[in-house]
């Protein structure tokens, strides 16, 4: 359930007509339901729990929505937050993230952001290399701390899905492997600098099969017990994300009650404390992008493109994983589908949002939804051919603000300044 429903003629978001916010705005603009958001967050939740698992952490990860609004409807829940930057985790301690349930990723984590880490507490640092190892520690040992960390393993597993969001495989440039990790651990537990408490990790985004997922979670478990067995101390393994969303297209993927159970029946017994980064399976269909269009092209051969004020810089997924996103009508017209192109202003080719696509008739003017664009929609947004920066509107029953102003173009020109020579 999205929360995005027609009533009376009208696609709503919650109990706020879309076109009523897009007309206050303007578009094109992001919006997010907050009922969506918490729902999809208590569902995957008490599913962890239905299933026997004590006490997960459960880390949103930022990068698929980083916006504070956003953030803080999922910390009042409860919920933790996966960051990689030293941003994220101002983002999240902005929002209200306890440090404790802040996980700390990513594969080139500078000098700068370890220290902030250090100084800010979080609940650990996920080390995705040997020389990465090596900085955390003399960080640590420069400021006199002792740095939570965990080993983040690439357990080798093809997850499926688009390449560009595959991080399991060998070739991937994440982790550490299963032949070096239990040596990296127990160096680890040697480091004046480090205290290292598990392992982790995260295969993919988007995985509609939870076969690779049980592969690479029984590895972990195994990697766990050989941990154990050496009388190594270990109180977490973090799971990663990366459970796939129904992008409307496509077949329904498993539920976080079919997840929670592989999970618990994965890890029965193994005694330790279990890490989860969800993003995408809690965001994704919280949001929609909310776009007008400019006019209607008609080649002589017949080809009609829609041409929208929404572009690849507001929503560049198609663009750049070939993504698929619903469009829907904010007020539907009748009358048979019509099969357009469906396109933006930006001077690329790749600004195509979809081809050949049958929609309801279309004419200047109308507002259409991309569903399914709260996950690494706004997030991955950018001012390319200098189109100021799509809002942010949260929705709570039938109240709404604005989360995330668009600049005026003054305050997108403020930003830069002429070289003295000029």
């Amino acid at each position: 359930m999205n929360h995005f429903e027609l009533q009376d003629g009208q696609l709503f978001c919650e109990g706020v007509p879309l076109a009523k916010i897009a007309e206050a705005v303007g578009s094109p603009v992001y919006v997010y339901s907050s009922a969506t958001l918490e729902r999809h967050y208590t569902v995957l939740r008490d599913a962890l729990l239905a299933a026997g698992l004590k006490d997960p952490l459960i880390a949103f990860a930022v990068k698929a929505n980083s916006n504070v609004a956003v953030l803080k409807t999922l910390a009042n829940l409860g919920a933790g937050a996966d960051v990689v930057s030293e941003g994220e985790i101002r983002r999240a301690l902005a929002a209200g993230v306890a440090p404790e349930r802040i996980v700390f990723s990513g594969v080139g984590k500078t000098e700068a952001e370890i220290a902030f880490a250090l100084e800010t507490g979080v609940a650990e640092i996920n080390v995705e290399s040997e020389p990465e190892l090596r900085l955390i520690d003399q960080v640590g040992q420069r400021l006199g701390k002792r740095a939570t960390v965990a080993i983040r393993v690439n357990p080798d597993v093809e997850a499926g899905g688009h390449a560009k969001i595959s991080t399991g495989k060998a070739e991937n440039k994440f982790g550490v492997s299963f032949a070096e990790a239990e040596r990296l651990y127990a160096n680890a537990s040697n480091m004046a600098g480090l205290k290292p408490v598990g392992v982790a990790c995260h295969i993919g985004s988007q995985i509609t099969d939870l076969g690779p997922m049980e592969a690479a979670f029984r590895k972990m478990r195994g990697l766990v017990e050989r941990l154990h067995a050496e009388g190594l101390h270990i109180e977490r393994l973090d799971l990663g994300g990366g459970l796939g969303v129904p992008y409307f297209n496509q077949p329904e993927p498993p539920g976080p009650e079919e997840y929670a159970r592989m999970v618990g029946r994965v890890t029965e017994g193994l005694g330790v404390q279990l890490a989860f980064e969800p993003g995408r399976v809690i965001a994704a269909n919280a949001g929609v992008l909310v776009a007008r269009v400019q006019h209607i092209h008609v080649r002589p051969e017949g080809r009609r493109f829609v041409v929208l004020d929404a572009a690849m810089n507001d929503l560049v997924r198609p663009a750049m994983y070939d993504a698929y996103h619903d469009i829907r009508p904010l007020n539907p017209r009748p009358g048979e589908p019509v099969v357009y192109d469906v396109v933006g202003p930006v001077c690329e080719t790749g600004d195509t949002f979809t081809r050949d696509r049958a929609l309801s008739p279309m004419e200047a003017g109308d507002l259409i939804a991309f569903m399914s664009a709260g996950a690494y929609g706004a997030a991955m947004a950018s001012e390319y051919n200098s189109r100021p920066l799509v809002p942010e509107v949260l929705v709570r029953g039938d109240q709404w603000a604005v989360v995330r102003p668009r600049p005026t173009y003054a305050e997108m020109l403020e930003r830069e300044r002429p070289a003295p020579w000029l």
